[in-house]
C-alpha cells in the first residue's frame, strides 16, 4: 500500500470512496435516505474543499495496482493540543490488511510532529469500528448527538488516545 498526499484536485476520489465504503459500513445502521442525504451533504467538492481551506488534511491510499483503495483526513489542533481524525475509511475488500492501522500510524505521527497530547475521533455507536480503535488503545470519552438537518443525527461516541510519551 502507498499513502500520498490528496492533492485539491483529487478530491473526486474521495467521493468516489466514500460512496462505495458508506453503504456498507452504514448499511444495516442507517436509513438509505440518511446516507444518500449525508453523503450528498458532506461528500460534495465544495464541501470538502471549504474543509482543506479549513486545515483538514486528506490522505489516500493506493494498492500495488495504483487503485484507490481508502482515505483518511485529519485536523492539527482541532481542540487545543488534540489532533482530531475526522475521517478513515477503507474499502470492504482492504479491511484487516493494516491499512486502517497505517493510517492512524500516520495521523499519529503527524501529530507528535506538531506537538499534540492526544488524537481524538467521533463513530457510530453501533458501528463495528469501535472496536478497531479500541485495539489501537481509544477509550470512550464521551456520547454526542448531533443535528445534521433533515431530521437526521449522527449518535456518536468520541473516542479519544493519548499520544504524549
Amino acid at each position: 500500500m502507498k499513502i500520498v498526499l490528496c492533492k485539491i484536485e483529487q478530491l473526486n476520489v474521495v467521493i468516489d470512496l466514500t460512496k462505495k465504503i458508506w453503504p456498507v459500513a452504514y448499511g444495516e445502521i442507517l436509513s438509505k435516505s440518511q446516507l444518500d442525504y449525508m453523503i450528498d451533504k458532506f461528500y460534495n467538492e465544495p464541501a470538502l474543499r471549504e474543509l482543506v481551506q479549513k486545515g483538514h488534511v486528506f490522505y489516500l491510499a493506493q494498492d500495488d495496482n495504483d487503485n484507490y483503495v481508502g482515505f483518511v483526513s485529519y485536523e492539527i489542533n482541532s481542540e487545543p493540543n488534540k489532533t482530531k481524525i475526522h475521517k478513515i475509511y477503507v474499502l470492504p475488500e482492504t479491511q484487516g490488511t493494516g491499512l486502517g492501522r497505517q493510517f492512524f500510524e500516520l495521523v499519529k505521527g503527524k501529530a507528535i510532529e506538531n506537538n499534540q497530547k492526544a488524537i481524538f475521533l467521533n463513530v457510530n455507536k453501533y458501528n463495528n469500528a469501535i472496536h478497531f480503535y479500541t485495539k489501537l488503545g481509544f477509550v470512550k470519552v464521551k456520547d454526542e448527538v448531533i443535528d445534521i438537518g433533515n431530521g437526521y443525527v449522527m449518535d456518536d461516541y468520541v473516542m479519544e488516545i493519548n499520544i504524549v510519551q
